[in-house]
This record gives structure tokens, C-alpha cells and sequence, in this order.
């Protein structure tokens, strides 16, 4: 009977045995399938402490309330994922507490801000992971434009990531009449985190990286150069800095905390599930914004919220533009696209070779001036110079606008128009009087009026030489 019991026994536990590897191996395929979701996350390292971050953990399932086929990615939600991937240390400071108030005192403000994000933030946490840089990163573009990629500044900054005009040339940010890459959701996306990467590698510091982004590399340098002159110390907190820059940080920190327990703060998060929102599509054929919204069945306003760094109403297949569209309405879009029949675009450019008024333009083209005056925003009172592209009506068998004017780094550039002087109304007095010879000065025309004086005599002249004597 012993025997028998140690058989069954043995029996047992090896069919226990099998069953625990059976369930390993397909835990770590469904880990192998799903390395594409988070890269080289096995081997993330936090900056601060060198640990392994949560997100570098192996998957793990409670078979008993759980099910496997649940690893189809490593987080159902987005803010899970945001959330394991924070680096920088937490932060309760005055001014960190001070802007989590001022946000949770606005519910209104912030729900449209996050709903807001839902467009871009799987994008942007996708390319931050790949980058292995703190999640923190992601939440930059609530502070720079509450997720707005049209966002403009006075300071002339623009887009999500509020790129100047400098800064987004010197990282190849297109900005031209047709399109502005600094509002584009994917390059300035790009361009932000090379940018953040090489301010990091600048300073080592990612609180220093954060404010020179912000206040500028050569002024936070100029900052750390005066305090270690003083023998001072030269991270973020003891650095001298504008109120905006110091301020900087903490309201990072303050939407990280937010993100981190938004009911302690009665905020409320959307629900972002952890898959692409948008497809990227392209074509090489010109079309107006208003069909391409039509063809993704969605409304220009959502079309140009998903596209907005199209300035005009046509996008030009000669730039090989991105066109973002929201996951199902691609294939639509897609179909639709190769269904029509009919001239997909409107409008074309063309280069001003000499300066004209739009009048003139108009005339020489045979198109509508005020329209070109509208679509060009060109004021009353103004011509274009030579060397400008301008957009106007497209007509007859005009084809699609050519490569070396679509990627035309030039601008529409304008100048007042110079009345003619009106010419000197002339009379048949004032004609008469021209012929006269005219008098050198006004003092000579005077004495030419005046009698010529008598010729003294000879007796005259000697009686006023006495009488000069005698005075």
C-alpha cells in the first residue's frame, strides 16, 4: 500500500511539474510575441537609482482569476504604462504643491487638456520608451501648450512642443507657405526628444535639460558658470532663473503627481487604452483638406486637429506629406480616395518672377483677385516681390504643384504699393509765366522792381562830404 501510495505520489508531481512548465512556456511566448509593445524593456534602468524599472518586469498572471490570453500587450491602459515608466524623483515642494492646487482647482480645465491628449500621448510614449527617457518627458506637452498642437505664443513659438522658429530650423522643422512642421504631431514629436537628448547629454542633469529647454542652453550655462564661480551649488533648485523657468519643473512634477493618484486630487483621468490612435497615410497627389476630411468621413474641424501643421486648404503630394487619421477611418479614407472620379485639389502655386499687385496677378492669370488676396492673406495696399510663391485658383488642365515649389523654403514676400505722384496741374497764366526769365533770388527780384536811383551831381556829392565832417 505504501508502495502504491508512492507511486500515485510521484505520479503526482509529475504531472504537476509538466503542467507549471507547460504554463511557463506559453507565459514567456506571449512575452516573446510581445516584445514590439515596449523596447528593451528587460534592460530599462532608471537614471537615479539603477533598478529595474516596473515596467522591466516579466509579465505575470494569477491563473486562478486571470487569464493568459490577457498578454496581448503589456498594459490594458495607457496611464499604467505612463505611470511604471516614471524616473525623476517625486517632489512635495511648495511650488510642486502650489501648481497641483491651481490644477485641481480647475476640473474643467485639465479634463479638456487629457481628453485633448488622447490623440497623441500613445505616440509620444511609444517614442519616449524607445529612447529609454523618463515618462516624465510625455507629460511636457501639458506644460508647453496644454496639448494643443496649434498652439502659438507672442514669443512666436508654436505647436505642441512650442518650438521657435530657430530652434525648429536648426533640428529640420519645414516651415514654409504650405506646411509648419513645428504644429506636425510626428516631427515635432521627433524633434523635441532629440532635442531634450542632446540638453541632457549637455548637462547630465534631466531638471538642468528641462530648464534649458525652457530658458536656453547658453543662459543655463551662463548660470552654472556664475554659481561655481561663487563656489555654489549648480543643480536646478540653487541656480538663479526666471520666474517661468523656475517654475518649470514643478509644474512637470505637479501633472506627474496628478497622473500618478488623480482622485486624491478629485481629478478624474480618461480612459486611454494602450493602442496607436491614429495611422499614418500618404499620397502623392495633391488635395483639398475639405476632401481628405470628406474621404475619412470625419469633420475639417477634427480632420485639421489631427493634421494641423497644413497651412492652406490643399496638401501637396510633392512633399510627401503624413497625413494623420484615427485608426478606422484609414481604410475609408483609403477607399474613397481611389474611388473619386473627379479633380482632387483646387489650387496650385506659382513663382512671381518680378513684383506685381495682386490686381495685376489677377488680371495676368485670368483668376479672382479677392480670392487670391484671401487665400494668400494678403492685405489691401500690399504687392508681392519677386521670388514669392503664391497659391491661387487652379484651372484647366494645370497639373499638380511641382516638387521644387512644394518644398519652397521661401515665403510670400510683401511690400506697400507706391502711388504714382500725381504730375503739377498747369494754366495758361502759370504757362506764360515760365517763359519769363525768373529772378535768381527774391532779393534780386525786388531791386529789379525798383527805379534805378538819379546820378548825384558833382556839388551834391561835396556838400555830403562836409557834412560828414562836421558830425
Amino acid at each position: 500500500m505504501m508502495q502504491r501510495f508512492s507511486t500515485s505520489f510521484s505520479l503526482s508531481r509529475l504531472f504537476r511539474l509538466i503542467a507549471v512548465v507547460m504554463v511557463a512556456s506559453a507565459l514567456s511566448a506571449c512575452a516573446t510575441m510581445n516584445e514590439e509593445w515596449s523596447d528593451s524593456t528587460s534592460t530599462k534602468k532608471t537614471a537615479k537609482t539603477g533598478k529595474y524599472s516596473k515596467s522591466g518586469k516579466a509579465p505575470r498572471v494569477n491563473i486562478d482569476k486571470d487569464s493568459v490570453g490577457a498578454l496581448d500587450a503589456p498594459y490594458n491602459d495607457l496611464w499604467d504604462r505612463i505611470r511604471d515608466g516614471f524616473e525623476l524623483e517625486d517632489s512635495d515642494s511648495p511650488l510642486v504643491i502650489k501648481h497641483v492646487r491651481w490644477y485641481a482647482d480647475r476640473p474643467d480645465y485639465v479634463d479638456r487638456m487629457m481628453s485633448r491628449s488622447s490623440r497623441y500621448l500613445f505616440y509620444i510614449v511609444e517614442e519616449v520608451e524607445r529612447r529609454n527617457m523618463p515618462m516624465e518627458l510625455a507629460l511636457l506637452p501639458f506644460i508647453e501648450s496644454a496639448f494643443n498642437p496649434e498652439a502659438f505664443s507672442r514669443a512666436k513659438a508654436s505647436g505642441m512642443w512650442q518650438f521657435m522658429p530657430a530652434t525648429g530650423k536648426d533640428f529640420k522643422l519645414t516651415q514654409n507657405i504650405f506646411r509648419d512642421e513645428r504644429r506636425d504631431v510626428i516631427q515635432s514629436t521627433d524633434a523635441a526628444l532629440d532635442y531634450l537628448q542632446r540638453l541632457y547629454k549637455m548637462f547630465g542633469d534631466w531638471e538642468l535639460a528641462l530648464a534649458a529647454y525652457n530658458w536656453g542652453e547658453g543662459n543655463v550655462s551662463k548660470a552654472i558658470k556664475r554659481n561655481q564661480a561663487k563656489k555654489l551649488p549648480t543643480d536646478y533648485a540653487s541656480l538663479k532663473m526666471p520666474d517661468e523657468t523656475r517654475n518649470y519643473v514643478p509644474k512637470l512634477l505637479a501633472v506627474k503627481n496628478i497622473v500618478l493618484n488623480p482622485k486624491s486630487y478629485g481629478l478624474t483621468l480618461p480612459t486611454l487604452e494602450n493602442h496607436p490612435y491614429f495611422v499614418i497615410v500618404t499620397t502623392e497627389k495633391d488635395i483639398d483638406v475639405d476632401l481628405a476630411a470628406q474621404f475619412a468621413r470625419m469633420t475639417v474641424e477634427e480632420f485639421k486637429a489631427m493634421n494641423p501643421s497644413f497651412n492652406k486648404p490643399v496638401i501637396l503630394g510633392a512633399s510627401e506629406p503624413q497625413i494623420l487619421l484615427p485608426f478606422g477611418r484609414a481604410e475609408s479614407f483609403q477607399e474613397n480616395l481611389l474611388q473619386y472620379k473627379g479633380r482632387l485639389s483646387s489650387w496650385t502655386a506659382i513663382r512671381v518672377n518680378s513684383r506685381e499687385t495682386v490686381d495685376q496677378l489677377a488680371t495676368r492669370l485670368d483668376v479672382d483677385a479677392n480670392q487670391v488676396r484671401q487665400i494668400n492673406n494678403i492685405p489691401k495696399g500690399m504687392r508681392i516681390k519677386a521670388g514669392s510663391t503664391v497659391l491661387i485658383p487652379r484651372g484647366g488642365k494645370v497639373g499638380d504643384v511641382a516638387e521644387h515649389l512644394a518644398n519652397n523654403v521661401g515665403k510670400l514676400m510683401l511690400e506697400r504699393e507706391v502711388a504714382p505722384k500725381p504730375k503739377p496741374k498747369t494754366t495758361a497764366k502759370n504757362a506764360n509765366t515760365s517763359k519769363a526769365k525768373k529772378p535768381a533770388n527774391k532779393q534780386t527780384a525786388s531791386n529789379a522792381n525798383k527805379p534805378k536811383p538819379k546820378p548825384k551831381s558833382q556839388a551834391d556829392t561835396k556838400v555830403a562830404a562836409n557834412e560828414k565832417k562836421a558830425h
